[in-house]
């Protein structure tokens, strides 16, 4: 159970995520042991002692043991080569897992896509609309597709309202299978690539969520440039973002607030105002009224209530030429034209100004391909702090799934080793040998070649599925040398046989059939798991279940083989090292 502290401890979307699998597989363990000191010492009372127990074993456990006796003399006669050999292969595991990159959360098959279609700021709806239609065709003739549907901006009365330039579609997938659902999505990219000038993102709706919850944005990788000077800070990312769109694995690259979007600019004329008789305030609020709206009443239908608000019929608000054409009435009754009291024109304006902490802050958004998000960040940080010469006051920062995933394997690595400290105390308290503790912990190392193996073998990426994985391989790894080290003490200390290779080889011979059987119901457990990672549903936990069962296979035939030799030559376990008073430990 103290092996899945560490799970317990994991923050954020991590926590989210695999926290209920550490309560699920503690309170397993306990129910387990409940059953073991109670109700399974009842059960063989009644059921065991009914007739006599069989006298030999079946044929088949006799051979294994024979075999496996022949192989443990075997082992013994060359040892040092074999040592020689394990040693390499968990130095170069470990070594491996300090390199392996992978995503935060993989690529997940949610039956439906959302891609993103960004236009220049100031696109009119129905030209967002027109070139949505265009799009929304050239998906709808990719096979597999089964519906598109577009919306375009957000209303201002929710929390994060767009622009009519940004357009959003739901492309919803036919019934099939993950392998053919990557296939599709490589299509739908074809397809939004053939419209030049489109800024275009695809993802899945649950990792957008996740993504969005990380960093704030819809992608799996967020550069924010922090600064003082808004030119500076919007010069300094359309630099990072061309840069970004040169390295390899990146999708798409999207500034969030681009500038650049029209705006009129209407300055008034002091002089003018004082001479027409006008305050400044009145000719704000009639430019208000005519080109927003202003609410002057309420009517009443039923139950229900509406605001009444006046504007300039939608034909006199087309034309920006008009503007200026637009009659102002002073207190004393006189109309005057606004170019009269005002210059008009058109200027280039911010579409947004985004803050984070009071900073302000334009991010880069980046979606990647098929490129782990690890090694891209790896590659686009260097490549930033060598060519982007920043200005003081300016930085960039990358946050994303990569600085999520950089956390969780922090966060596992701390707690991890705090929990492998509580499971050496209790092993001693349990074994009171530091020897016997050591020769336990040894398979940690026999579990670790199996995990990188089978990551390697699986295409080299650790998502957090994987680094979760690894945490569950060294506990349940642990009970095998446990059961092995424990049957040696047992040997020496109750049956009274002298330590040697008669004891090594008979205790190992006496557990091989419940370490075989641990193991094997342990794999069978997680093998439909395993074979169906990469599937619909599975993404997160199939990775997970490849490295505890590669761990477990190693880890299982490690501990038969090498660590009965390791017992055999430094082990402790004579009885007056146990039993005299004041012997050293």
């Amino acid at each position: 159970m103290l092996i899945f502290l560490p799970v317990l401890t994991l923050s954020g979307i991590a926590g989210k995520l695999f926290a209920p699998l550490g309560v699920a597989y503690i309170l397993a363990v306990l129910a387990s042991l409940g059953v073991a000191l109670t109700l399974t010492p009842a059960m063989a009372l009644a059921l065991l002692t009914r007739g006599p127990l069989p006298d030999h074993e079946p044929r088949l456990l006799t051979w294994l043991k024979t075999r496996y006796t022949a192989l443990l003399l075997k082992v013994e006669q060359r040892v040092r080569t074999i040592m020689v050999v394990v040693a390499v292969m968990c130095v170069a595991a470990l070594a491996a897992l300090l390199f392996l990159r992978g995503n935060f959360i993989p690529e997940l098959r949610e039956g439906h896509y959302i891609v993103h279609m960004g236009l220049a700021p100031g696109t009119s709806l129905a030209e967002s609309m027109r070139i949505g239609a265009q799009v929304s065709q050239a998906l709808m003739h990719v096979s597999g597709v089964r519906l598109v549907a577009q919306r375009a901006g957000r209303a201002n009365g929710v929390v994060d309202p767009v622009g009519v330039q940004l357009s959003e579609f739901e492309v919803e997938l036919a019934p099939m299978s993950a392998a053919r659902q990557t296939a599709i999505l490589h299509r739908i990219q074809e397809a939004l690539a053939r419209f030049p000038g489109l800024t275009t993102s695809v993802n899945t709706f649950l990792v957008e969520r996740i993504d969005e919850t990380i960093s704030g944005v819809t992608a799996p990788v967020a550069v924010n440039v922090f600064g003082d000077n808004l030119d500076v800070i919007d010069r300094k990312a359309q630099d990072i973002a061309r840069l970004l769109g040169t390295i390899r694995g990146a999708a798409s690259v999207r500034v969030e607030s681009p500038p650049g979007i029209p705006e009129l600019d209407v300055r008034l004329k002091p002089d003018q105002l004082s001479r027409w008789g006008f305050r400044p305030v009145d000719v704000l609020d009639a430019i208000q009224s005519a080109y927003l709206g202003s609410t002057v009443a309420q009517t009443y239908e039923g139950s229900r209530t509406y605001d009444v608000t006046v504007v300039l019929a939608p034909d006199a608000r087309k034309k920006l030429s008009d503007v200026g054409a637009l009659m102002l009435r002073n207190p004393d009754g006189l109309a005057v034209p606004l170019r009269e009291l005002a210059t008009i024109g058109q200027v280039s304006g911010r579409y947004q100004i985004t803050h984070d902490g009071g900073r302000r802050m334009q991010t880069v958004s980046v979606n990647l391909g098929n490129r782990a998000v690890s090694d891209f960040v790896s590659e686009a940080q260097a490549r930033v702090n060598r060519d982007i010469v920043m200005p003081k006051g300016t930085y960039a920062v990358f946050s994303g799934e990569s600085e999520a995933r950089t956390q969780s394997q922090r966060d596992l690595l701390a707690y991890g080793a705090m929990s492998a400290v509580g499971i050496a105390l209790l092993l001693f308290l349990a074994m009171k040998s530091r020897r016997g503790v050591m020769l336990v912990m040894v398979n940690l190392p026999f579990a670790l070649v199996g995990g990188v193996l089978s990551v390697l073998l699986t295409g080299g990426d650790l998502s957090l599925g994987g680094m979760v994985g690894f945490v569950t391989l060294f506990g349940i790894s642990l009970r095998n040398s446990i059961m092995l080290i424990s049957h040696y003490e047992h040997l020496v200390h109750v049956d009274e046989m002298p330590w040697g290779m008669e004891a090594a080889v008979r205790g190992a011979s006496e557990r091989l059939i419940p370490i075989l059987m641990t193991a094997l119901v342990t794999a069978l457990a997680l093998l439909p798991l395993a074979l169906t990672s990469g599937a619909a549903g599975n993404e997160i936990e199939g990775p997970m279940a490849i490295v505890i069962l590669g761990g477990l296979a190693t880890s299982t035939i490690l501990n038969l083989i090498v660590l009965p030799t390791l017992a055999l030559r430094y082990g402790r376990f004579e009885r007056d090292t146990m039993t005299e008073p004041g012997a050293a430990i």
